[in-house]
């Protein structure tokens, strides 16, 4: 379908929402093994909205440029904290789209320069991974975890022939 007037105004993907258990435990996550940086934080009364994404700024940006920019760019995640969820012993987390196949929402993605280099790293912090580049037919790929078992497909930033994605 081409675009017509109705979306000429659409610009971007903007963002991906993903629920989350325990905010301080996903944001660690998020930042501190995908080195996502926080830009911005939306607190109502019965949830709060953590939004992260890459810097593309090098460090330019201040804080409230990244905030009032979040909804013009490409590629933020935004994670859904519903208050109690965190100290509720009676919580059973949040489906990943995954556990019940067919069902929904699957993974999201990243890509990075150099994949095995990536895996490596997750395999020192102690990553959870769904599937090893030595696993599975296509070995340029990886699925890790986050802490609320939500898959991360990990992917070479540039495709090479043979590929198979």
């Amino acid at each position: 379908m081409v675009q017509g007037t109705a979306t000429s105004g659409f610009k971007v993907f903007n963002h991906t929402m993903i629920r989350v258990k325990d905010p301080k435990v996903s944001l660690k996550f998020y930042q501190d093994v995908l080195c996502m940086e926080f830009i911005d934080k939306l607190e109502f009364e019965s949830f709060t909205l953590y939004y992260l994404a890459f810097d593309h700024s090098n460090g330019a940006d201040t804080a409230e440029a990244k905030s009032l920019g979040r909804t013009g760019r490409e590629g933020v995640l935004e994670l859904t904290h519903n208050h109690g969820t965190e100290s509720d012993p009676e919580f059973k987390g949040y489906s990943n789209g995954n556990s019940d196949p067919g069902r929904g929402f699957g993974h999201i993605a990243v890509s990075c320069d150099d994949v095995e280099a990536a895996c490596a790293r997750f395999t020192s912090l102690g990553v959870n991974f769904q599937k090893k580049l030595t696993n599975g037919k296509m070995k340029n790929i990886a699925f890790i975890k986050d802490p609320d078992d939500y898959w991360i497909e990990i992917v070479p930033g540039h495709r090479k022939a043979g590929d198979m994605f």
